[in-house]
């Protein structure tokens, strides 16, 4: 059976990117088609990535936290958990909220096509499925296909023990020795989870630095956090694994010279990801791919076919779902006849581990190869009252001043909600703010983001909650 349909706009895929752009352009009356390969909308972000990993985050926080509390004289008994129940209340939430984007397009006549995109032409996409084939004639197209786990090729993908991060997030055991190669936000996440389910858990990454926009005092502040729940090695790889009956024997070398073996129950594989541009059709229409894979964009989103626009993880770092988010609106909006643009000024990243890391801006080293003449402010949550009452004094908020103007240009905040906190410092970025905008708005007492306004007023030179060491 073969179908043609014609429409203004056609997305391909619909995580985040793909269906904040449909749905863009049908508020903006534009008539849309929406093409996913999978059942559900939402893509990776809400299926198998962003929002099942923090549902289980969230347990791990509040096992986390029960143990802890023994200090006040509050005790729990050691935590019976349910993995089967654990599961099901994660795909609960899963299918609530792919439920509602499902009734969002539905309430805005976006035609949705299940199947595997391919252009055809410049005009036209075939998109093929089990049951018929359907040719989408169009006048504008947004490809938001989104990026695939990378995977290891020595690695033996066939056996059920080495994971990816869908693997890692279906929960399919709690394994007793957990090894997981990559130190990026994903495997950082994962270590979090599992350790906090009971898994024994070795983090490697054959680098020596681990989230390298990161400055050094922040990472390290994070390994003493972590150090008693699970192991961080870097500048280590893996040579070998064996599979026997038991589990997985691994061959890892440390600092290029050391080799030990150890045992593992199941490896996750979490080594970053590579944009999915492969097998869509781009060579046969010609769009251009550049040196790193992904579609090279212009700053309204349009590719090398001026009429076809790209967003998303396809389009490069920072491969987040609020980036992508943006770019698909500001597609939307220029396919629509808005003289549009996206270029922000800076793009927040959060690792959602506990602590919580997030940053934004430039950091030292950035400073530092931009010849910027900067100044470091940073207030540690050890001198914070609601830190200290919350038992998460193991944290800082660290901002970066120019010294010459005094605006802001980074910040970095590591420790309990870090993620909600960046949210005030990209405002200030984005607004040019300087330290006195910062230090002289008053911020609610005691709170988190109260050490926000601190940072900026040791900059001012007004602190009184430290010693001040710009004093007169």
């Amino acid at each position: 059976m073969h179908q043609e349909f014609h429409t203004q706009v056609v997305v391909i895929g619909s995580g985040p990117s793909g269906y904040s752009a449909a749905f863009r352009c049908a508020d903006l009356g534009l008539k849309t088609i929406l093409i996913e390969r999978y059942d559900k909308l939402g893509g990776v972000c809400l299926n198998v990535g962003c929002i099942p990993s923090k549902a289980l985050l969230h347990i791990s926080k509040l096992i986390k936290e029960a143990q802890e509390l023994h200090v006040t004289g509050v005790s729990f008994s050691d935590p019976l958990i349910d993995i089967e129940k654990i599961r099901c209340w994660k795909n609960s939430i899963i299918d609530k909220l792919s439920h509602g984007l499902s009734v969002m397009r539905k309430k805005r006549n976006i035609k949705i096509i299940q199947g595997f995109a391919i252009f055809n032409t410049e005009k036209s996409i075939l998109v093929n499925n089990e049951q018929e084939t359907v040719t989408v004639f169009f006048e504008n197209a947004i490809i938001a296909t989104g990026s695939t786990a990378i995977q290891m090729p020595s690695l033996p993908y066939e056996n059920d023990n080495v994971w990816n991060s869908t693997d890692a997030l279906l929960l399919k055991k709690i394994p007793d020795r957990f090894l997981i190669i990559g130190s990026g936000i994903i495997g950082l996440e994962m270590a979090t989870i599992y350790s906090a389910l009971g898994s024994k858990v070795d983090v490697i990454d054959r680098f020596t630095r681990f989230l390298p926009a990161l400055d050094k005092d922040i990472t390290d502040l994070y390994i003493k956090s972590i150090n008693s729940r699970f192991n961080v090695m870097l500048n280590t790889h893996v040579s070998k694994v064996k599979i026997s009956k038991n589990g997985l024997m691994t061959t890892i070398v440390k600092n290029n010279v050391d080799t030990i073996s150890e045992f593992y129950d199941a490896i996750l594989i979490a080594i970053g990801r590579t944009p999915n541009v492969k097998q869509i059709g781009l060579e046969k229409i010609g769009l251009k791919i550049n040196n790193f894979g992904f579609i090279d964009v212009d700053q309204q989103l349009k590719t090398s076919i001026p009429h076809i626009y790209a967003i998303g993880d396809v389009t490069g770092p920072p491969m987040l779902a609020h980036k992508g988010t943006h770019e698909g609106h500001i597609a939307a909006e220029v396919i629509s006849g808005k003289n549009h643009f996206f270029e922000p000024t800076c793009i927040p990243s959060v690792a959602y581990t506990d602590p919580e890391i997030a940053w934004v801006g430039l950091n030292e080293t950035e400073a530092k190869e931009k010849n910027i003449d900067y100044e470091v402010s940073v207030f540690p949550w050890s001198a914070s009252g609601r830190a200290i009452a919350s038992n998460s004094s193991i944290g800082m908020t660290k901002l970066i001043f120019d010294r010459t103007t005094h605006r802001i240009l980074g910040g970095s905040i590591i420790g309990t909600n870090a993620g909600e906190l960046i949210g005030e410092v990209t405002l200030a970025i984005e607004m040019g703010c300087d330290a006195e905008d910062i230090a002289l708005t008053i911020h609610a007492h005691p709170t988190l983001y109260e050490s926000i306004g601190l940072s900026a007023e040791i900059f001012h030179g007004s602190v009184t909650d430290l010693l001040n060491v710009k004093s007169k």
